[in-house]
């Protein structure tokens, strides 16, 4: 088992996959693509409608090394990191993210989310996300606070030792507010898809009682709350200072988060594309709660008001004037006027912010901080001699994350900008076929996991999407 602090590099290029055939080939300097997908009997779920999307856009894209990383990529989280059964009647999906056995409430969500489209066309595919969202619902019910799961819930973790309320069954106990809202995102998103509200049953229910009194609990009106964590390690950024309650913020509405999305403790314990997320989920909430299938107007209320909280919140503190780029949004503030501008690769970041519906792309707020957000005024945004984009302090400095040049691509609305993108994600996978999770600016062969669901199934979103708004983009040939 691979722990995320642990790099998985290559040295020289990987030519699994890419198969140069016969003497014809070698002669016209050819490559021949063929599949990187497990074969059929070893893939963990098999999807009518999403192979019905691959093949279809085998008529769209031209460029063929694009197409094999989209055949590769797209159905990567069924191929490989699913396991789908029925328990007493309900489907139940557990969602490993690749290399690591566990399943992260954030990873899941967003693994599964570019199928949700396709549910109304493949009811499998529609009961295997409701099985993630059941799955998600006993999780949090196992412990609001922890990050990471086993499917196994007496399992005993590898992080046994550190110092927090460990359970049998968490992998890992790191709070970030992000692990609350995604479930909720996708809880939301397939009852919009579906019309299905059996999804939100007295365990959701009771599941999202949890979430709002961790959210009230992490506010901090009243004190540290119960939640705190530490742990012996060499990476500065895997513990929590100050006793393991993190650094001081004077409480104005905002939720504390002790760890951004890529795990790595805050700085600044108001992490802000979290609680703008926290925010957009809280109006779902509301929105659920006030259906009369469900039914629930004490809740409804409650989400509304703390969103309202959380909505002033922002606006009151964590909208800065720049001496270059006017109003942005920082990413970490603390309540006593300290703030830190960067952004990580991970989502939520203030790049996705759109991705999420938390912001409109056009949004004038938005575009001056995307504009912070993509220059070398940001300390996490690295330009190199085969690519540039946003990395993370979670795989050190030098290195871009795949994931941030695929959200840039997502949330542009600029086609030029889009292309650019596109070409750097063809140059950049490192004759694999595969995203990663990060690669040296300099060297793509020099990469991190060589296994990552989630931005294999991510870049699948983005090349539907190019097809959707530009389909002229995949007429083009990236080598």
């Amino acid at each position: 088992m691979y722990n995320r602090r642990q790099f998985i590099k290559t040295s020289g290029l990987l030519t699994a996959g890419i198969l140069l055939t016969g003497m014809d080939a070698l002669a016209d300097n050819k490559k021949v693509f063929i599949t990187n997908r497990p074969k059929l009997s070893d893939r963990k779920f098999t999807s009518k409608a999403v192979e019905d999307i691959i093949r279809q856009m085998k008529t769209v894209i031209k460029d063929d090394e694009l197409y094999w990383m989209f055949e590769n990529c797209f159905p990567n989280t069924l191929d490989t990191t699913v396991d789908f059964e029925y328990i007493n009647g309900k489907p139940d999906t557990y969602v490993i993210t690749g290399d690591i056995d566990a399943m992260w409430l954030r990873d899941s969500t967003a693994q599964v989310w570019p199928y949700l489209p396709l549910i109304n066309k493949d009811n499998e595919l529609a009961a295997l996300i409701k099985g993630v969202i059941y799955r998600q619902t006993n999780c949090i019910l196992l412990d609001p606070y922890a990050n990471a799961f086993y499917k196994d819930v007496n399992k005993i973790s590898e992080w046994k030792s550190d110092l927090t309320d460990m359970k049998p069954g968490i992998h890992e106990r790191k709070w970030e507010i992000d692990s609350l809202c995604y479930p909720i995102r996708l809880a939301h998103g397939y009852w919009k898809q579906s019309g299905d509200t059996s999804v939100f049953n007295k365990n959701w229910k009771i599941a999202m009682q949890m979430v709002l009194k961790t959210f009230r609990e992490q506010q901090r009106f009243d004190g540290h709350g119960p939640y705190k964590f530490q742990r012996t390690t060499a990476w500065a950024t895997d513990g929590v200072p100050l006793a393991g309650y993190g650094y001081p913020v004077k409480p104005n509405g905002l939720i504390c988060s002790m760890f951004r999305p890529s795990d790595d403790c805050t700085i600044y314990p108001y992490l802000i594309p979290s609680n703008l997320f926290a925010i957009e989920v809280l109006g779902y909430l509301n929105e659920i709660f006030s259906l009369p299938s469900v039914n629930d107007i004490e809740l409804a209320k409650e989400a509304a008001a703390m969103r309202k909280q959380l909505k002033e919140a922002y606006e009151n503190h964590a909208i800065l004037n720049h001496p270059e780029f006017g109003k942005i949004i920082p990413y970490e503030i603390n309540g006593f006027g300290s703030f830190n501008l960067m952004d990580d690769g991970n989502i939520p970041s203030l790049l996705s912010l759109p991705y999420l519906g938390c912001f409109d792309s056009h949004d004038s707020l938005y575009m001056n901080t995307r504009k912070y957000l993509l220059s070398d005024n940001n300390p996490f945004y690295f330009k190199g001699k085969i690519a540039e984009g946003i990395g993370s302090p979670h795989t050190l400095t030098g290195n871009i994350w795949p994931m941030g040049i695929i959200v840039r691509g997502l949330t542009s609305n600029d086609k030029n900008e889009i292309q650019e993108c596109i070409k750097m994600l063809v140059k950049t996978h490192a004759a694999t076929g595969f995203m990663h999770e990060s690669f040296n600016k300099d060297n793509a062969s020099d990469f991190t996991r060589k296994w990552f669901a989630w931005a294999n199934t991510l870049f699948g979103e983005f090349i539907i999407k190019v097809n959707q708004q530009y389909p002229e983009l995949l007429k083009l040939n990236y080598n």
